[in-house]
């Protein structure tokens, strides 16, 4: 497929040396990531018009590079299709030649149904998927027609689908149907609600660790003054909560594919692109903090009894990371919290842990 159909290039900016705008180019590298700019909200009841991310851009352009080795391409702005369906399929091309090079795509913007793109073009190269989702809605509304309400279900109902692990986080009680929730906890995939992701990371950090895709929709990050999403909400990640949640999504150490869905690219506020840009900042910084990361790792096992029956914990001597499991192979323990293991020291086991 021949991407100029489909892909506006981004404009050049001018930015200094130390800036991260200075080393970024517009084809996809092997081991790269990409970043691609989506304007399609028809999944949201919003329209398909071509927008100008160039403020976006221009505050991302003129972060620090730092020492980042991985390059960073732009590779611009996807124009949508005649309908949602084909906009699904140009960026699941787009996708899949990322893929093909070992890059990372980051998608920006679009609506939060873009996640089922993200997925199929992934589950495509790699099975057994394990995804994390940032959002304040879960919905498992069935229906023909894929939106932000139906993605979901299409991805756990797809028989084609091979899906490992799901975690939601950051869900609000007052804004689901009941019988979501339910359905989630009752099929044992993890559900995280918000107050559980404030102040510190320590706690979710784990639902990243191993995730091959995670999205997140702009909607579970709180507004005040012009809305930061397509559906702002008055309570949410705080700013700085959530570049440390982007940080960490860079840090999983399977990442493949990344999602920021509902960023309200209406908006002309200038705090608004910079929340954005830094959220891709932090992201990227994590993975190349991870790609430094030593590929041989030693592990301390600690044992502890809990109900006269024994378990292991592993701390990872590099990371300070700890993992659930007696498996020789670190891949078949379950990642864990230095709290589940201090829990455990005192008699209470995460059911999460024993579950698999």
């Amino acid at each position: 497929m021949n991407f100029e159909d489909f892909i506006i290039s981004p404009r050049n900016f001018r930015t200094e040396n130390w800036q991260i705008g200075a080393g970024i180019t517009k084809e996809i590298k092997e081991d790269s990531i990409v970043l691609l700019f989506v304007s399609d909200y028809r999944g949201a009841n919003g329209d398909a018009e071509v927008q100008d991310f160039s403020g976006i851009r221009n505050e991302f352009y003129k972060l620090s590079q730092l020492d980042f080795e991985i390059p960073i391409v732009d590779l611009g702005d996807l124009v949508s299709g005649k309908s949602v369906q084909d906009s699904h399929y140009i960026l699941q091309e787009v996708l899949s030649a990322c893929h093909y090079k070992r890059a990372i795509p980051v998608i920006v913007g679009g609506s939060n149904d873009f996640a089922f793109s993200l997925f199929s073009a992934l589950n495509f190269h790699t099975k057994s998927i394990n995804y994390t989702q940032i959002s304040n809605i879960i919905s498992l509304k069935q229906g023909e027609m894929i939106n932000e309400h139906t993605f979901l279900s299409k991805i756990f109902g797809a028989k084609t689908f091979s899906i490992k692990n799901y975690h939601h986080l950051g869900y609000q009680k007052h804004l689901n149907e009941a019988d979501s929730v339910r359905l989630i906890k009752e099929v044992e995939f993890d559900i995280i609600r918000l107050a559980e992701m404030m102040n510190s990371t320590e706690k979710t950090e784990p639902f990243f660790r191993k995730a091959d895709l995670v999205t997140v929709n702009c909607d579970a990050i709180e507004s005040f003054g012009e809305p930061f999403s397509i559906n702002p909400q008055v309570n949410g990640l705080n700013r700085r909560e959530i570049c440390a949640y982007m940080k960490e999504i860079g840090l999983s150490e399977n990442l493949k594919s990344v999602g920021i869905f509902n960023y309200n690219i209406y908006s002309e506020n200038q705090l608004n692109h910079q929340l954005l840009a830094q959220m891709i900042w932090y992201l990227i910084e994590g993975i190349n903090i991870q790609r430094s990361h030593p590929k041989e790792r030693h592990y301390e096992v600690f044992y502890v009894l809990v109900d006269d029956r024994q378990y292991a914990f592993k701390r990872d001597t590099f990371s300070n990371l700890w993992y659930f499991g007696e498996d020789e192979n670190i891949e078949n323990c379950v990642p864990c919290s230095r709290k589940d293991f201090d829990d455990a020291k005192k008699g209470w086991l995460n059911a999460r842990l024993t579950k698999i």
